[in-house]
C-alpha cells in the first residue's frame, strides 16, 4: 500500500454525492484502480440502513470484485460516511477492517463542508494516508 491515494476530482465528487444522498444513514463503496491511482468507483448499498454503521451487500460485493478483476484493477480503498461524527475510524470500523492492503476512507458530513480522510488500519493500529485530488 502506498502512503498516498490519488483520486480524480470527478470520482471524489461522486463519492461525496453518494455519501450525502444516504443521510441520515452511512453510505459505503469501493474504489478501484492501479498503483495508488483510483480509476473506478463502485457505490454500494448499506444493507444495515444505519447512521452509525454500514455493511455491504455480499452479492453486490461479489459482482464488484469480479468486475475489478475483469478490468485488471485492484481494490484500493473502501469508503464510508460518518453523517454526524468526525472522519476517524470508530471502534467498529477498526474491528471490521479486514483488508490490510486497502485504504479506508471516511467522509465526515458533521460540518458544513464534507471532510474525507484516508487510513491504513492494521491489527487495530491506525495511520493516516494522504488523499490527493487531481
Amino acid at each position: 500500500m502506498s502512503d498516498k491515494l490519488t483520486i480524480s476530482e470527478e470520482i471524489f465528487d461522486e463519492m461525496i454525492a453518494h455519501c450525502k444522498e444516504a443521510v441520515p444513514n452511512e453510505a459505503c463503496g469501493i474504489l478501484a484502480g492501479k498503483g495508488g491511482e483510483v480509476s473506478k468507483i463502485y457505490k454500494m448499498t448499506n444493507i444495515e440502513k444505519s447512521s452509525v454503521s454500514y455493511f455491504m451487500d455480499s452479492k453486490e460485493q461479489f459482482k464488484v470484485m469480479k468486475d475489478i478483476r475483469a478490468n485488471n484493477l485492484s481494490m484500493l480503498a473502501i469508503f464510508h460516511s460518518h453523517p454526524s461524527s468526525q472522519a476517524y475510524p470508530s471502534e467498529k470500523d477498526k474491528s471490521l477492517a479486514f483488508y490490510e492492503d486497502c485504504v479506508y476512507i471516511i467522509v465526515s458530513l458533521a460540518e458544513k463542508e464534507p471532510v474525507a480522510k484516508g487510513f491504513s488500519i492494521r491489527e487495530g493500529s491506525i495511520k493516516e494516508i494522504g488523499i490527493s485530488i487531481k
